[in-house]
């Protein structure tokens, strides 16, 4: 059966084996009545349990990518790093849902094609950051080529850890940030029919609303 378009997306940057933070914000999304979750990768390569991530993302029902932690991960690179995954660090069947990942998802939402990816387009270490200007931006390949193409309407990606929503031409650019404890942790709704993405943060348990952006220039919603 094809999938309705997306209305109320919510959406999870990097990871890193943040499952408390995770299942905060899977909380959230169903008791607000999200019809899509979305999660950009880097789900390993942390200190909390990665195989705890992988089965919330699968028991909610989440579209995820990989990023480049679970390249690395996967092809046994960059395990020097800070708290990094071990080979053995997780099951056979998290390690199965890691492989499956794609680097980009495509899905239909109310006011047209969304692209996920974790950095941007199918370059994973590629990012648009907040403060990002002139040749920057010029010279960041990946963001050019989409803008060009005209193809999808929004980006939604991470990588950056800094959430962000910015407008280039006809495409809209969100940074979903990251779940990272002490990397100002966050994660958002996007909601199509209103035309704004709220960012919320996790404070004592509970979660506040912490940013809220307007979306403009989107495809008309069909009901307007």
């Amino acid at each position: 059966m094809a999938r309705a378009p997306a209305s109320r997306i919510g959406i999870v940057g990097d990871i890193h084996g943040e499952h408390q933070l995770l299942d905060l914000a899977v909380d959230h999304f169903v008791r607000n009545e999200v019809d899509t979750i979305l999660a950009v990768g880097d789900i390993v390569d942390g200190r909390g349990d990665v195989d705890a991530c992988c089965e919330l993302l699968v028991r909610s029902g989440a579209i995820a990518v990989r990023g480049n932690h679970e390249r690395w991960f996967l092809a046994g690179d960059m395990r020097h790093l800070p708290d990094a995954t071990p080979a053995d660090g997780v099951s056979a069947k998290s390690r199965a849902v890691l492989a499956a990942l794609p680097a980009t998802q495509r899905l239909e939402t109310v006011r047209g094609t969304l692209l996920l990816c974790h950095g941007m387009d199918d370059d994973d270490m590629s990012t648009v950051r907040p403060d990002d200007e002139g040749y920057a931006l010029e010279a960041n390949d990946p963001l050019q080529r989409l803008i060009r193409s005209r193809e999808v309407a929004m980006v939604v990606a991470g990588h950056s850890h800094c959430r962000m929503v910015r407008r280039f031409g006809a495409l809209t650019v969100i940074n979903a940030g990251t779940l990272l404890a002490h990397h100002k942790p966050c994660f958002g709704v996007i909601d199509l029919p209103h035309a704004n993405v709220t960012f919320f943060e996790p404070a004592a348990g509970e979660v506040v609303t912490a940013d809220v952006f307007t979306l403009a220039g989107l495809p008309a919603h069909p009901r307007n």
